[in-house]
């Protein structure tokens, strides 16, 4: 049998004609409530097929933050959020922010965001993986990936050049210290981590080092967890590098606290170069030599990409890649 809009007003007790609006989207209802009402069609299984071909867009964009062992709330992603949320404003659109778990059903979850009838989606894809991002792929719905990429996708992607950048933090520290660096690589698995890695490795090689030869530990991405595991190492006494590139701050820190704990000197024994930038790494002792992202630019970047989406849709896809810069302080 067939849900009708008259069955999803009963069941919120409200009325036939506010779902209606709803559904239709139509003025009348709040976005609250017009979310509300769509959550609880697609819970009982309306067939949204019967409107969706004469429905226009919203006013609306998505932003959904992907969740896969991770929490998005550091300093990084508040910086990047808050630029996209002005310039999505600016642009006279609403934002809403959807957080999908990769535990979830992830198909039917994606799926139902064809009901809101968003203007575009902004996707903060971090943590996701190719197969991951299929389920938005079939979306009749502009899309913007922000923080990771994947060849061949049918998506505008904002990121990082953590090729180029950590190829430069490599051979900073291969130039300050004349020695061959080691490694804090980070044990998660995600598309920003592969190319620093390969980034880190091409700055080994261009100074004739044998890749072979590099230390490198794999460490938690929390400043608690490598602190953990840096201090495990240390406590195995396993080789150790004069100095170091590491995937992210909080992991530079986390070692830094380790090292020191065991009586290592930084940067006279043992220096230390993080990614990122995070407000944090200034307060540090010592403070810490990084590389700079700058987020704000990479949130308006993302939204501005979309936001031309969204009003000249093409066939042809494009990845954009923000440069970074290199923090000098006093880990190195």
């Amino acid at each position: 049998m067939k849900v009708t809009a008259k069955q999803i007003a009963q069941k919120l007790n409200i009325s036939t004609a506010a779902v209606s609006m709803a559904l239709n989207n139509k003025p009348g209802v709040s976005v609250a409530m017009r979310h509300k009402i769509i959550d609880v069609a697609t819970e009982m299984g309306y067939d949204f097929s019967r409107i969706q071909k004469k429905l226009e867009k919203s006013n609306e964009i998505a932003f959904i933050f992907f969740h896969k062992n991770f929490v998005f709330d550091t300093p990084f992603f508040t910086e990047l959020a808050i630029n996209v949320e002005t310039t999505i404003k600016d642009a006279g659109y609403q934002l809403v922010v959807h957080h999908i778990h990769d535990l979830d059903n992830l198909e039917e979850k994606v799926m139902s965001l064809n009901s809101y009838h968003y203007a575009g989606i902004l996707l903060l894809g971090t943590t996701m993986n190719e197969n991951e991002f299929s389920y938005f792929e079939k979306l009749d719905i502009p899309i913007l990936l922000l923080d990771t990429y994947f060849p061949n996708i049918k998506a505008n992607c904002v990121v990082i050049n953590n090729v180029d950048s950590a190829q430069m933090a490599t051979e900073y520290l291969i130039k300050k210290r004349h020695q061959q660096p080691g490694y804090l690589h980070a044990n998660q698995k995600i598309q920003n981590f592969k190319e620093r890695a390969l980034g880190f490795y091409n700055g080994v090689r261009n100074h004739s080092f044998p890749v072979s030869k590099s230390i490198v530990h794999h460490i938690s991405c929390s400043v608690e967890g490598a602190y953990a595991d840096m201090l495990e190492i240390l406590n195995n006494k396993e080789p150790v590098a004069s100095c170091y590139f590491a995937d992210n701050d909080e992991i530079a820190i986390g070692a830094m606290r380790a090292f020191k704990e065991k009586g290592y000197r930084i940067p006279e024994d043992v220096a230390i170069i993080g990614f990122d930038n995070i407000p944090y790494s200034t307060f540090v002792d010592p403070p810490l030599t990084t590389i700079d992202v700058p987020k704000a630019y990479m949130g308006t970047v993302a939204a501005k990409c979309l936001l031309e989406s969204i009003q000249f849709p093409m066939n042809h896809f494009l990845k954009i890649e923000v440069n970074t810069s290199l923090v000098i302080r006093n880990s190195i």
